[in-house]
């Protein structure tokens, strides 16, 4: 059987042109697939403040959600519950850096992760740690582990949180009720190790530079050093 030039090269065009649509199907699905997994990718939130007053008990007791009577709105997923979330999804440690706290709500889901066995090391103000209100005073009874800057002359003003050394709060927000409630705030939540790595460094630097013993031989990564 004979094939004419011109069947040939009409068959030659049609298996390039398949050829083609091959390349361009694949490379299409490959991109469709990395969007996907972009977006099962390490967690980016942003939280926006101030937060809307909501009823955020059964964070705290999720057996007991459903007996709350307090008069707030029950079921509202706000900045703050988000917020709450996040930190009480601690299993192992928690690492705080933050210039004021006195919100009770706060340190109440700080105070339970305690108890839970959850190794919490904080790191505050000098200056703000003993105004009234605050919330330290209440930590360091408990137990847990607080220093602060040791020189008089700068403030310890960083805002951010470490939980489970693998996710970051991080913004503007002090753990006030003001700052909740009332301010104009962001706190960014992130799983990038590239951005997580760094804050972990420093939480580590002022954990040791803030230890009044001078001696600097606490493993910083344990978190298991005494109250200070």
């Amino acid at each position: 059987m004979q094939v004419s030039l011109a069947e040939l090269l009409k068959a030659f065009g049609i298996g390039a042109a398949a050829v083609t649509l091959g390349v361009e199907w694949v490379d299409w699905l490959a991109r469709r697939l990395s969007l996907r997994r972009g977006a099962r990718g390490p967690l980016k939130e942003v939280l926006f403040f101030p937060s809307p007053s909501a009823c955020v008990e059964h964070l705290y007791a999720p057996a007991g959600a459903l007996s709350c009577s307090c008069p707030l709105p029950h079921g509202v997923d706000t900045p703050f519950a988000r917020l709450l979330g996040h930190l009480l999804s601690a299993g192992a440690t928690l690492d705080l850096c933050v210039f004021s706290f006195s919100n009770a709500s706060l340190s109440r889901a700080v105070l339970l992760l305690h108890s839970r066995g959850v190794a919490v090391r904080v790191i505050t103000d000098r200056e703000y740690m003993t105004i009234v209100g605050s919330q330290i005073g209440t930590l360091r009874r408990a137990g847990i582990c607080v220093r602060h800057e040791l020189s008089n002359a700068v403030h310890m003003h960083h805002k951010f949180v470490l939980v489970d050394g693998k996710k970051l709060l991080t913004g503007s927000l002090n753990w006030t009720v003001t700052a909740v409630q009332s301010n104009k705030e962001n706190v960014l939540v992130t799983e990038d190790p590239d951005l997580v790595g760094p804050y972990q460094e420093e939480f580590c630097r002022l954990w040791e530079a803030s230890d009044p013993t001078s001696q600097n031989q606490s493993d910083c990564h344990q978190g298991t050093a005494g109250s200070q």
